[in-house]
């Protein structure tokens, strides 16, 4: 399941982080740090939710 988890966090964390980005640019937060901030928050964000998300398949 982690191996699954690990493929799943590929596409998951890199869309949360993207999608935090856009939310924050959108807000008119156009600094650097801000930026940053974001996608690392989404990244982060992105770790248990493919977990989660690896556990749903298998239970199906």
């Amino acid at each position: 399941m982690i191996r699954l988890a690990s493929i799943l966090y590929s596409l998951i964390g890199s869309s949360l982080a993207g999608a935090a980005v856009i939310a924050v640019l959108v807000a008119g937060h156009v600094s650097v740090p801000a930026i940053l901030m974001a996608a690392a928050v989404g990244a982060v964000a992105g770790l248990p939710v493919s977990y989660l998300v690896a556990r749903r398949l298998y239970q199906g």
